[in-house]
């Protein structure tokens, strides 16, 4: 009697390679997200089972989730440069908290007196010289590093020391509070989204970015006689992304506003609303959609441009890179410059989201920025790394401590889960290295 069970089994693995290599999707990527719903589900029913009820996978908790991601993802983004040159930065919490209080003193301080209270340039001015303050001490700090030999690790702790003193100075510990009321919707809230209407534009419009990428990717493939993925493939890629796209545009449309808002925006507006409540979704949050132009503009940088072919190149092997002509010094200053500007775009999201600059603000974010970039694919050995998988790290880490939160697991118990993750994280990194040599 012969068995079977062997070639079965093989027929199925072959299957599924196949389906991987005709889609070409990531398995890291696919693994990553196999973790947030794990999460996400194991939360959800944590909760539904032993606490109050199952409040993690609602519109409401998501959209939350979202919008707390964002200031650790915008940085992320920046820390894979990093990285993937064989670099650290620990210092962007600090930044982060510097310019944060920098604009703050801006808006109630400094501009109000010159250019008049609710001035329309208030909020301009203010992310301009916060983010231009990130810029120059990352510039300082890649200077340091690249220019006088101090390794990065050494200069990005001494500046993680040094810019949280200057932001405690800078206010003499007080916290600066409100900011002006433009900047505040930088921050989310029901003010500072874009609405039913508005999110299903920035839904169809993102569709229609998908398609397009397809179709280009195609030509592209054709033109370079490089090998086709089949048409089911693509179908399937478009379908894929279209539908998570819609799926998120549902979600955050599911999010109504406060009932309390929802009175006063109606009496503001001399809107009649009917007994049963007036329904006004909040759609996708601004710092939210701040993140996703940051993760397009940093993809295209990373993927499509020189200086991103020069920081992998930088990342694989320095000393090669430099002997193929490559200023591998300015490199360094300048990838540490935009890490320090998106710090200082961080400190935008962030210090609107709360309408104040406090001294805690950034506190252990470099943390969780580098723990998002590792947990994404980052490798710390350097040369390998993506903006979407830091993002998708950002909101993995952003989901465990929510979820924590919300089921009160104590913080000293949140600092053990997180430190644990980013060591497991780190470990398979390495034995993904090694299965791949």
């Amino acid at each position: 009697m012969t068995d079977t069970s062997t070639p079965k089994t093989d027929q199925n693995v072959s299957l599924l390679n196949r389906f991987l290599r005709a889609t070409e999707i990531d398995t890291r990527l696919l693994g990553m997200v196999g973790a947030l719903l794990l999460i996400w589900f194991g939360f959800h029913f944590y909760g539904a089972i032993f606490g109050n009820g199952g409040f993690f996978l609602t519109p409401r908790n998501l959209w939350n989730l979202s919008v707390q991601t964002s200031s650790i993802g915008i940085m992320a983004t920046g820390m894979v440069l990093v990285i993937v040159t064989r670099n650290i930065d620990l210092s962007v919490g600090a930044v982060l908290g510097l310019t944060a209080m920098i604009m703050g003193l801006l808006q109630v301080n400094v501009l109000p007196p010159l250019i008049g209270l609710g001035n329309p340039f208030i909020w301009i001015i203010a992310v301009i010289v916060g983010m231009a303050a990130g810029a120059l001490i990352g510039v300082f700090q890649g200077w340091l590093i690249a220019y006088r030999g101090i390794p990065a690790f050494i200069v990005t702790l001494g500046g993680l020391l040094v810019w949280r003193g200057c932001a405690f100075l800078s206010a003499g510990g007080r916290t600066i509070s409100p900011v002006d009321e433009n900047f505040a919707l930088l921050g989310g809230g029901p003010y500072g989204a874009v609405g039913a209407t508005g999110s299903w534009i920035v839904g169809l419009l993102a569709c229609a970015g998908v398609i397009w990428m397809l179709h280009s990717g195609r030509k592209q493939r054709v033109m370079h006689d490089f090998k086709l993925r089949p048409m089911w493939a693509e179908a399937f890629l478009a379908v894929v992304g279209c539908g998570a796209i819609i799926g998120a545009v549902l979600l955050v449309n599911a999010y109504p506003w406060p009932r309390g808002i929802v009175n006063a925006y109606a009496k503001a507006n001399n809107i009649t609303v009917p007994p049963e409540g007036l329904f006004i979704s909040h759609g996708f949050a601004i710092p939210v959609l701040i993140l996703v132009a940051v993760g397009i503009c940093m993809t295209i940088l990373m993927t499509r441009t020189r200086f991103g072919r020069y920081v992998f190149a930088i990342g694989g092997n320095p000393e090669a890179a430099a002997l193929a002509g490559i200023n591998v010094k300015w490199m360094t200053l300048k990838i540490f410059a935009l890490m320090g500007m998106l710090a200082g775009l961080a400190g935008v999201v962030a210090s609107a989201r709360l309408n104040s600059a406090t001294n805690a603000l950034g506190v252990f974010d470099e943390l969780y920025v580098i723990a998002a970039a590792v947990i994404g694919g980052t490798s710390l050995a350097g040369g390998l790394g993506t903006i979407y998988g830091a993002i998708l790290g950002a909101l993995v880490m952003q989901s465990l401590q929510t979820g924590m939160v919300l089921i009160g697991f104590d913080t000293s118990v949140q600092q053990i889960v997180v430190g644990s993750v980013l060591v497991f994280a780190v470990y398979l990194d390495n034995l993904y290295r090694k299965k791949v040599k």
